[in-house]
């Protein structure tokens, strides 16, 4: 009997010296990320993974840069997957490969010195069905990819480049001269207008059959082969996965999008570099879209397009999906170069809700915190929180909110034109197409050095509905302009505008403003437009000499200024 209780304690043992020695391969979550937070939150289930390794030279794989490693990373996940899972390393060198599909319990794991290279021959990426810019389409296979995979992760301190350079158009706008002539010189071929450049004939094809964006839709499905070289892939997709895992290396370079998680659960993103030429075409840092339970947190992104962005599918395609992107976390990121830093859309047809951010910095960005969208999409997008964010020199502006949005960067490129997301004030009706932004609140927002410091604008038909604002000090060359909203709150907000009105209110309801204060700078501080304007409530202690600093338009209402 004595033996079997001696038996029974070293299994004990054991099982639990297992457990510790499993549990230190994935550092949990630091319970700080879930505090302060305003949504119902679920803890994020982290994936786990035996205490099995293998290494993909045990494969065959040579990391010189020139062979290529295909083979060899297929085979060292398919060896760990069927053994149950564990980690695959991948130790230092130059590792050339064509794509990497993710098995379940697989932990791709790069050391200290490693780079996947994946390669630039199209042939490599085969054509699959899946989902871009929120529509169902066909594309290049990822470089990285999993299909309903459980328990996956990437970890480690190595790079992950996508090749990026070798799929993109280039425009010649975002060049310098020397740039451009050592592109031309690298082959490839030129728009009819000589301002674009693309690698191969079928990249310039496919660009000519797309309308707007990067899904053609002047050609037939039947026809997508024939423009391959166009459809780039997003560099890491991820679709119906559930327990993923990014955490420590630098993701660069991808063809388009960096990082795509489609349709996931249990999501966390943390401790990334994250990172793409300034001049990428459709180089977004990190696209969440359609996900639950997510956590981003401590990552770095300076990318060519916007970087931390939420989506849920387009249009009708969007909408019969029917998806939210829904209970997010993101904290402690920092935003270098991007086209916005924190961004909500377009592509929000399936809702975006309960997400939280706070203490972010965004840095250049051009905008900072982007909301777009645009008749046709539908969708819903509520109960967004964000607090403790802090920017600088944002040439455009701090918080926009563009319901008109076509396709344009935030600072106009060479070949668009700001008329293309003209506001157009005819009211349309109400329908499924109709996007809803709603109960959206930002605190603790400073802004300084920036062009803007903030633009709301909602529908003619559907405004901006609940958005707050409080305890924010936004110094910018333009104050705040107020379009087509209903339930504004400003409070406690302090505006430094150099050349414009500090506050411009047009055709909004029941807006609230306390607690506000602002520069004299010449120009009347409070402007009120628009014959829709409707209970625009104002605080008398917050002006010296209200008659001179606050005008009301000619159009607008007698009744619908009150000052208490």
């Amino acid at each position: 009997m004595k033996k079997n209780y001696i038996n029974i304690l070293l299994i004990t043992a054991l099982a639990l010296w297992s457990g510790w020695s499993h549990a230190r391969q994935i550092v949990p979550v630091d319970p700080s990320i879930y505090e302060g937070v305003e949504i119902d939150m679920p803890k994020v289930e982290l994936p786990s993974f035996p205490d099995r390794t293998v290494n993909i030279m045990d494969f065959g794989a040579k990391g010189d840069g020139i062979v290529k490693n295909t083979d060899a990373f297929a085979k060292a996940i398919d060896e760990i997957a069927q053994a149950g899972g564990g980690k695959v390393v991948v130790p230092r060198g130059i590792w050339l490969t064509g794509p990497i599909t993710l098995k379940s319990n697989t932990n791709l794991h790069l050391e200290d010195g490693a780079l996947v290279l994946f390669s630039r021959d199209f042939d490599d990426y085969p054509l699959v069905k899946t989902s871009f810019e929120g529509l169902n389409t066909v594309r290049c296979i990822s470089p990285i990819n999993a299909l309903e995979a459980e328990n996956i992760a990437i970890t480690g301190t190595g790079v992950i480049d996508g090749n990026g350079d070798a799929w993109r158009p280039v425009k010649k706008g975002k060049m310098t001269a020397g740039q451009w002539d050592k592109l031309l010189k690298s082959g490839g071929v030129l728009s009819d207008d000589e301002k674009m450049w693309f690698p191969t004939a079928k990249s310039k094809k496919g660009h000519t059959s797309s309308t707007n964006f990067n899904v053609p839709d002047l050609i037939s499905e039947d026809e997508l082969a024939s423009v391959k070289d166009f459809l780039r892939p997003v560099m890491v997709s991820l679709v119906k996965c559930d327990k993923v895992l990014l955490d420590g290396p630098t993701f660069q370079n991808s063809p388009a999008w960096n990082i795509h998680p489609l349709m996931s659960e249990n999501v966390v993103i943390r401790n990334l570099n994250v990172r793409n030429p300034w001049y990428s075409q459709n180089g977004d840092g990190l696209d969440l879209e359609s996900c639950k339970n997510a956590l981003i947190y401590n990552n770095t992104f300076d990318v060519g397009d916007d970087a931390i962005c939420f989506k849920s599918g387009k249009n009708q395609d969007g909408r019969d999906r029917g998806m939210p992107t829904e209970n997010v976390i993101v904290k402690n990121n920092t935003v270098y170069h991007a086209h916005g830093g924190f961004v909500v859309g377009s592509e929000m047809s399936g809702g975006v809700k309960n997400v939280h951010v706070s203490h972010c910095t965004f840095i250049g960005t051009d905008v900072g915190l982007r909301f777009k969208s645009t008749r046709g999409r539908g969708g819903v997008v509520e109960n967004i929180h964000i607090s403790d964010i802090d920017m600088i020199n944002i040439p455009t502006d701090a918080i926009r909110f563009n319901m008109f949005y076509g396709g344009n960067s935030p600072v106009l490129e060479e070949d668009q034109d700001a008329e293309d997301e003209a506001r157009d004030e005819t009211i349309v009706p109400v329908t499924e197409e109709t996007p809803v932004f709603r109960d959206i609140f930002m605190k603790n927002i400073t802004v300084t050095g920036s062009k803007t410091a903030a633009f709301f604008m909602g529908l003619p038909e559907k405004s901006l509905e609940n958005v707050r604002l409080e305890d924010a000090l936004l110094e910018a060359e333009n104050g705040i302009t107020v379009i087509d909203t209903d339930g504004l709150v400003l409070k406690n907000v302090q505006v430094k505008a150099k050349k414009t009105a500090a506050l411009t209110i047009y055709n909004s309801q029941n807006v609230k403003v306390s607690g506000f204060a602002f520069d004299e700078n010449g120009k009347t501080p409070v402007r009120i437009l628009g014959e829709l304007s409707e209970a625009i409530q104002l605080d008398k202690a917050d002006f010296s000499t209200i008659n001179e600093q606050v005008s009301t338009g000619t159009k607008v209402p007698t009744n619908a200024l009150k000052v208490n």
